[in-house]
C-alpha cells in the first residue's frame, strides 16, 4: 500500500570507509560488582508521578538519520487494495454513482461546531550526506515468513549513540573488541525451552522430545537423561559469531524461519552547536536537562557552568568515536512491513569486535589481601585525582577465559567478587540455619497457611544493596539464591526463571532527562545501582565486567553545579528508572495515538446489548483516552459486510460506507476513516448515541471478522495503534471463517482435551503483520456459544494484544457479566499504554535467557516486539546456567522496554535486579519462591498442553513437586524417610500445584466449556504474578465478625485484617458470612443461618430470606459494622489496577458451584483433596 500523501519517501544510506580499529587501551583492573550503598538521592531528582505530562523541551529534533529503506510486504493477496466498485445494500445506502462511494446520512442535523486542529505531524527523514563511502547491504534469503522458530546463533546487539547534549572533554576513544561466548548445552528438568509462538505437532513432539513452543528441534545427541515425567531435552546454540565489518554488523543471530533479513545502518551523527538548558527544580521535581540541538561531532570540553554554548564547526568528519557509537545492527525480523523495524539497533546490544582478548583488561596476580565487607563508602578524592594511578592488587579468576580479574581499588564499596561470608550469613554450612529451611512436615502440619497474604522472600544480600534492590512486584526470579552452576540447579529440581511485569502502574518514579544515557560500551547494559566504580573517571559493568569510562556530563551536578559525584545520580541510586529518551532511539517521528474500534454488530451481538455498554463507556472516557491533541480514532462495524464511518470535521452527519464484496475488501475513503479526535467530537458522540440503535431491527446473523480484520489493518497500517475487537459469535464468512469444534459430550473427559490450538494460521499471520506495523489488536469476546477462542486468541497473543472474555453475556440476563464488562471497559481506554515498544532482558554473563512467555512477537533471539504495552501485562522467561558463575557471588538482571508514550516522548523503563551466587544445595533451597516458581511451571504446562497433551502437562505439574521435595529429603540426613518433608521455603509448594491442576486451564473430569479453557490459559500466558496467584490459589476471609484488632490506617480509614482461611469447606460455616478474593471477581457466601445483625447491618435487608439472588454491591449504611466490610473490600480493591465486581451468593443459590470450585483442599469427583495430593506425592517418592 502507498504511503499517505504527506509522508515522505524513507530512503536507505550506508555509512562506509573502512577504518582500523584503535589499539585497545587497558584499564587498571578492579573489583567485579555493585560498589554503592544507598545514597542520597541528588537535589532536584525528584521521585515523580507515573501520570507525568511531557514539557516541550523533552522533545529533541528528530537528527538527519540513514534508515532502512522500506520493506515489502507479504500475503498481499490477503489484502487487496484496488479500486473498486461497492455492492450497495439497498436499504442502508443511496447509490450516488461509482466514483462517489455508497453514503447514507444517518440523520439530519446542522453542522457541528469543530475545535481547532492540533494537527498531524510528519517529521521529513533525510538521508545522511557527510559520509564518503557506502557498505553493501547483506540480504540473507530466508523461507517461511511467519514462523516464529529462532536459532540461538547469537551476536551482540549495535546500537547508535544517544545525543550528547552537554559538550565533552576530548578523551581517548580506545576500542574494546567485544568477547564471543559460546553457549553450551544444558539439560533442564523441566522439559524443551523455547520460543513461546510455534508449537510443534503432538506427534512431533513424542519424536523430538520438544517442550512447548521450541524454536527448533534438538538432536537427540544433545540430549540429557531426565526424570520421569519430563521430555528430555536441551538448548543447543550455534557458537556466538562476530562480524568482521565495523560498519556493517550482522548483530542480531539468525531466525531460523524469518522472511527479511535487512542488514541497516542507522542514525548518523550531525555537527550542531550544542546548547545546555539547565533547569533548576525543587526537591521531588524532575530537573531536566534539554538541549536544542543533536549529538555534536566534535567533544569539546565543559566550561564549570555549563551555560555557554560551544562552538562547533559544521563541516568536521564525524570522530572514529561517535561513528562506532552511531551504526546501527542489522534488524532480523519476521514481519513483512514497510515500516523501519530495525528495533534490535534502538535497544541493542554491544558492539561485536574481532579481538576478543581486549574485551577486558587482563587479571593481574592477586596479593593476599582480605576484602572488605559490604558497607563502605567512595573514597574521598584528591584535586586532580583523575589522572593518577591507584595502588591495586587483584584477584585472579578460575576461569582463564573470563577476565574479571580486575584491580581491587581501596573504595567503600566492594565488588560482586566478595566472599559468601560478607552476603549476610548465606553458608548455611556453618551459620544458623534460616527459617526458609526449617523442615516441616506436609502430612502432620495441617496449618501451613499463613494469616497474612505471602509476601515473595528478600535475597539474602546486605542492608545497602537490599535497599538498591529492584521491587519484586516489577521483577522477580523463582530462586533468589542463584546456583553457581547447572548441575547443582539440575540437583535441585527447581525451575529457573524471571517474572516480569515491566509497565505495571508506579506511584513513584524516577523520570531521568539527560543528555547522555549512560551503557556499557560492550553489552549495552544501562548503568545501574549493581555497577562498580574504579574511581571518578570509570565504572565497571556488573553484566559483562567491561571498563567503561564516566562521560564527563554524568560527573556533573548541574544543580550544585560540581563534578566529581557519579555514584549519587538518580540513575545509580535506583533499580528502577525511566529515561526520557532521545530521537537516536526513534527509527521515525513519534506517531499520534490511534485507537480504532471494530464492533460486531450482527443478530447475536445487539441481541446480547453490549453496543450500549461500549458505546456509553466511549462517552464517558472520550476525553480521558491517553494521548495528545493528534489523537485519532475510527469505527468499524461488520455483520455479513463491513461497515465505515466517515467522519470528517466539516460534515453535519457521520456518513456510513458499505463494502459489501468482503472477499476483496477495501478501504473506500481512506483520509476519512481516522479522525482527530478533538477536531470532530462532536461527530464521535453523535455516531456513539447512534449505534445501540442503528442495528436494532437487523436479521443478519453471519459473522464476517475476518474481512472486518482486514479492513482495519490496512487502516492502521501508515501509523500502528490500537484495534480493539468486539465479536459476539464464530466467525462464518469470508476470509478466517471457523467452524465449531467442540463436542459438548467431552467437556467432563478425564482423557484427551482435544482443539486447544487453532484451526487455521489466518489470525496468526494476520497479527503478525499487525505487529510488523505495530499495531496490536485487542479481543473482547461477548458469546453465548462456543467461539474458537483457540483460534481467535492468536490475534491478540501475535501482536502484543489482551484478551477479555464475557461467556454467557447478556446485558439483562447476566448482569454480573454487564457490570464486568463496564469497569474492563473503564481501565481498559483510560490506562496508560506505550506504542512501537521493545522489550530486552540482559544478564550476567553466565545465564542464558531462552524461553519467552507472554503476548508478543520474538523478533531475534533475544528482543520481544510489543506494538502496544500496557500495565496489565506480564511475562515469564526461563533460565538456564551455561557458564559456572565461580566468578561471582553476585549475578544482575535488568529489562529495558523501550516504549513511545501516548504524548509522543520516546522512554525507556529500566529495571534491575540482583541476587547471590550459591554454591550449596541448602542455599538453593533457602532461596527459594514458591510463588514465582508456580506461575513460571504454569507457563510451561501451558504450553506443554497445546503442543502435547493436557495429561502430559498434568504429569509435568506433579512430577516438579515430586522431584524438588524428592531431592530436598535425599539431601537432609536427619530427615524421617518415611515423612513427606518439604523445607519452609517451598511448604506451600504442593498446595499451589494442586490448585493450578484444579483450574479450569487444565483440570479433567469437570464439566468445562473449551472457550473457557483456553481463556483460562491465555490469563496465565499474560497475567502478572499478583493477579495469576490471585486466580490460581484465592485469598479467603471471614467478614461477619471484622474488628479493629490489628487493623490498618490508610489515608485517615481504618482497615480490618482479618486472617485468611484455608480453602476448605470445613472452615465454612452456615452462622457466618465469607469474602472470596479471586482477583477479578469477589465473592461473598452468605450462610443460611448468618447473623440478622450482619445481614442488616452490612447488606441492608432485615433478614436472610429478603436477601436478593443477584446483588452486586453494597450499600452505604451508618453502622460500624458497614464502614468496617466496606473498608476491608475497598481496600483489596485500590490494591489492585482491575476493578473486580462483587457476587453476592446465598447458601442455597445454583450459583454457589462457582464459589465451591475455588475450595481447591476439598475432594472433588475427579481430584484428590489436598491430603490425599500429599500422600500421593509421598508414595511417588519412595518409589
Amino acid at each position: 500500500m502507498s504511503a499517505p500523501a504527506g509522508i515522505p519517501p524513507r530512503s536507505a544510506a550506508v555509512p562506509g570507509g573502512a577504518r582500523a580499529p584503535a589499539a585497545a587501551a587497558r584499564p587498571p583492573p578492579c573489583q567485579n560488582g555493585p560498589v554503592q550503598n544507598q545514597m542520597q538521592f541528588p537535589f532536584g531528582y525528584g521521585l515523580h508521578l507515573e501520570n507525568y505530562s511531557a514539557s516541550s523541551g523533552h522533545y529533541p529534533p528528530v537528527p538527519h538519520e540513514a534508515v532502512p529503506s522500506q520493506l515489502n510486504n507479504q500475503y498481499v493477496a490477503d489484502y487487496h487494495s484496488a479500486c473498486y466498485s461497492i455492492p450497495v445494500q439497498s436499504v442502508m445506502t443511496t447509490s450516488v454513482g461509482p466514483s462517489m462511494l455508497n453514503t447514507q446520512q444517518l440523520y439530519s442535523g446542522a453542522p457541528h461546531p469543530v475545535e481547532s486542529a492540533g494537527g498531524l505531524t510528519q517529521g521529513a527523514i533525510s538521508s545522511a550526506s557527510h559520509l564518503h563511502t557506502s557498505v553493501p547491504q547483506s540480504y540473507s534469503a530466508v523461507s517461511s515468513h511467519y514462523s516464529s522458530s529462532t536459532s540461538s546463533s547469537v551476536a551482540s546487539q549495535g546500537f547508535p549513540l544517544s545525543s550528547g547534549r552537554y559538550a565533552m572533554p576530548t578523551v581517548s576513544s580506545a576500542v574494546y573488541p567485544n568477547l564471543s561466548y559460546p553457549s553450551m548445552s544444558v539439560g533442564s528438568p523441566y522439559g524443551q525451552v523455547f520460543t513461546s509462538q510455534s508449537l510443534p505437532a503432538v506427534g512431533q513432539f513424542e519424536e523430538t522430545n520438544t517442550f512447548p513452543d521450541q524454536s527448533s528441534t534438538v538432536p537427540r545427541t544433545l540430549q540429557q537423561q531426565v526424570p520421569l515425567g519430563y521430555n528430555s531435552t536441551s538448548w543447543s546454540t550455534s557458537d556466538f559469531q562476530s562480524a568482521q565489518d565495523n560498519f556493517s554488523r550482522n548483530n542480531t543471530g539468525s531466525l531460523a524461519k524469518a522472511s527479511n533479513q535487512i542488514n541497516t545502518v542507522g542514525i548518523v551523527d550531525s555537527s550542531h552547536p550544542v546548547s545546555q538548558n539547565v533547569q533548576f527544580t525543587k526537591p521531588g521535581v524532575e530537573t531536566s536537562v534539554v538541549s536544542s540541538a543533536v549529538t555534536s561531532s566534535i567533544r569539546t570540553p565543559v566550561g564549570d557552568h555549563l551555560t555557554e554554548p560551544a562552538s562547533v564547526p559544521s563541516n568536521t568528519q564525524p570522530s572514529e568515536s561517535l561513528l562506532q557509537e552511531a551504526i546501527d545492527s542489522s534488524s532480523t525480523t519476521s514481519s513483512a512491513s514497510p515500516v523501519i523495524n530495525n528495533y534490535d539497533a534502538l535497544e541493542g546490544g554491544g558492539y561485536p569486535e574481532t579481538n576478543s582478548a581486549a574485551s577486558s583488561p587482563a587479571p593481574t596476580p592477586q596479593t593476599s589481601r582480605t576484602p572488605k565487607p559490604f558497607g563502605y563508602g567512595y573514597p574521598t578524592l584528591q584535586p586532580g585525582y583523575q589522572n593518577a594511578t591507584p595502588s591495586t592488587s587483584a584477584m585472579q579468576p578460575s576461569n582463564p577465559g573470563h577476565h574479571s580479574g580486575f584491580q581491587q581499588y581501596p573504595q567503600q564499596y566492594p565488588g560482586v567478587n566478595q566472599l559468601s561470608s560478607t552476603l549476610g550469613g548465606l553458608s548455611l554450612q556453618h551459620s544458623q540455619q534460616p527459617e526458609s529451611l526449617r523442615p516441616v512436615n506436609l502430612t502432620q502440619d495441617r496449618n501451613i497457611l499463613p494469616v497474612s497474604p505471602v509476601l515473595a522472600p528478600v535475597p539474602n544480600l546486605n542492608s545497602d544493596l537490599r535497599k538498591l534492590n529492584c521491587s519484586p512486584d516489577s521483577f522477580r526470579c523463582t530462586l533468589t539464591n542463584i546456583p553457581q552452576t547447572q548441575a547443582l540447579l539440575n540437583k535441585a529440581k527447581l525451575p529457573l526463571g524471571l517474572l516480569l511485569h515491566p509497565f505495571r502502574d508506579l506511584t513513584q518514579l524516577p523520570v531521568i532527562t539527560s543528555s547522555t544515557i549512560v551503557r556499557c560500551r560492550s553489552c549495552r547494559t544501562y548503568i545501574n545501582p549493581f555497577v562498580s566504580f574504579i574511581d571518578q573517571r570509570r565504572w565497571k559493568c556488573n553484566l559483562c565486567y567491561r571498563v567503561n569510562d564516566v562521560p564527563e556530563e554524568f560527573m556533573y551536578n548541574p544543580l550544585t553545579r560540581s563534578y566529581g559525584e557519579p555514584h549519587k545520580r538518580p540513575e545509580v541510586q535506583n533499580s528502577t528508572v525511566e529515561f526520557i529518551a532521545s530521537s537516536d532511539y526513534m527509527l521515525r517521528p513519534p506517531q499520534p495515538a490511534v485507537y480504532l474500534f471494530v464492533l460486531d454488530v450482527s443478530h447475536n451481538a445487539v441481541e446480547a446489548g453490549y453496543l450500549t455498554i461500549v458505546c456509553q463507556s466511549l462517552l464517558e472516557n472520550l476525553d480521558k483516552l491517553p494521548g495528545d491533541s493528534r489523537t485519532r480514532i475510527g469505527f468499524i462495524t461488520f455483520d455479513s459486510t463491513v461497515q465505515f464511518y466517515n467522519l470528517q470535521e466539516g460534515l453535519s452527519q457521520p456518513q456510513m460506507l458499505i463494502v459489501s464484496d468482503i472477499d476483496d475488501v477495501f478501504l473506500p475513503t481512506p483520509d476519512s476513516l481516522l479522525v482527530n479526535l478533538h477536531e470532530s467530537k462532536e461527530l464521535i458522540k453523535d455516531l456513539l448515541n447512534a449505534l445501540p440503535t442503528m442495528f436494532i431491527n437487523t436479521r443478519e446473523t453471519h459473522s464476517a471478522l475476518g474481512p472486518a480484520l482486514q479492513a482495519a489493518f490496512k487502516l492502521m497500517s501508515p501509523t500502528g495503534g490500537r484495534i480493539s475487537v468486539f465479536q459476539s459469535q464464530l466467525p462464518s464468512l469470508g476470509a478466517g471463517l471457523l467452524h465449531s469444534r467442540e463436542d459438548p459430550n467431552q467437556r467432563s473427559s478425564t482423557k484427551v482435551v482435544q482443539h486447544l490450538g487453532p484451526a487455521t494460521d489466518f489470525y496468526k499471520k494476520l497479527a503478525l503483520d499487525c505487529s510488523g506495523q505495530q499495531t496490536a489488536v485487542d479481543l473482547f469476546l461477548l458469546s453465548s456459544q462456543y467461539s474458537d477462542l483457540a483460534s481467535l486468541a492468536c490475534m491478540s497473543k501475535y501482536s502484543a494484544g489482551c484478551i477479555y472474555y464475557y461467556p454467557s453475556f447478556h446485558h439483562s440476563h447476566n448482569p454480573a457479566q454487564a457490570e464486568k464488562l463496564q469497569k474492563d471497559l473503564k481501565r481498559y481506554l483510560t490506562r496508560k499504554i506505550g506504542f512501537e515498544a521493545v522489550m530486552r532482558i540482559r544478564c550476567t554473563k553466565g545465564l542464558s535467557i531462552h524461553t519467552f512467555h507472554g503476548n508478543f512477537f520474538v523478533r531475534s533471539t533475544d528482543l520481544l516486539s510489543l506494538a502496544n504495552v500496557n500495565p496489565d501485562a506480564g511475562f515469564a522467561v526461563q533460565m538456564s546456567i551455561e557458564e559456572s558463575l565461580t566468578d561471582t557471588s553476585l549475578v544482575c538482571f535488568q529489562t529495558a522496554l523501550l516504549y513511545t508514550s501516548s504524548k509522543g516522548e520516546r522512554r525507556i523503563r529500566v529495571h534491575t535486579l540482583c541476587l547471590p551466587v550459591v554454591t550449596s544445595l541448602a542455599d538453593v533451597y533457602a532461596g527459594a519462591d514458591v510463588q514465582a516458581a508456580v506461575c513460571l511451571l504454569a507457563n510451561m504446562a501451558v504450553d506443554r498442553s497445546v503442543s502435547s497433551s493436557l495429561s502430559d502437562a498434568r504429569d509435568a505439574l506433579v512430577n516438579a513437586v515430586v522431584d524438588s521435595l524428592s531431592a530436598y529429603i535425599s539431601t537432609a540426613s536427619n530427615l524421617q524417610q518415611s515423612s513427606l518433608i518439604a523445607p519452609n521455603s517451598l511448604r506451600l509448594f504442593p498446595l499451589y500445584v494442586l490448585a493450578l491442576l484444579k483450574q479450569k486451564a487444565f483440570r479433567t473430569g469437570t464439566s468445562t466449556r473449551l472457550d473457557d479453557r483456553i481463556y483460562a490459559m491465555c490469563q496465565i500466558k499474560s497475567q502478572p504474578l499478583v493477579h495469576l496467584m490471585k486466580m490460581i490459589h484465592p485469598s479467603l476471609y471471614r467478614i461477619d465478625r471484622l474488628t479493629n484488632e490489628g487493623a490498618i490506617h490508610v489515608n485517615d480509614r481504618v482497615v480490618p485484617q482479618p486472617p485468611l482461611q484455608k480453602l476448605s469447606a470445613e472452615k465454612l460455616t452456615r452462622e457466618g458470612a465469607f469474602l472470596m478474593d479471586c482477583g477479578s471477581i469477589f465473592y461473598i457466601w452468605i450462610g443460611k443461618s448468618c447473623d440478622n445483625s450482619f445481614i442488616k447491618d452490612v447488606l441492608g435487608y432485615p433478614n436472610y430470606a429478603s436477601v436478593p439472588q443477584k446483588l452486586t454491591q453494597l450499600p452505604e449504611l451508618d453502622t460500624l459494622s458497614s464502614e468496617r466490610a466496606r473498608s476491608f473490600i475497598s481496600w483489596l480493591r485500590d490494591s489492585r489496577p482491575l476493578n473486580p465486581v462483587l457476587q453476592l451468593i446465598k447458601d442455597e443459590s445454583p450459583a454457589k458451584t462457582d464459589f465451591f470450585q475455588h475450595l481447591v483442599e476439598d475432594r472433588t469427583e475427579a481430584a484428590f483433596s489436598y491430603y490425599e495430593f500429599l500422600l500421593h506425592i509421598q508414595q511417588q517418592i519412595c518409589k
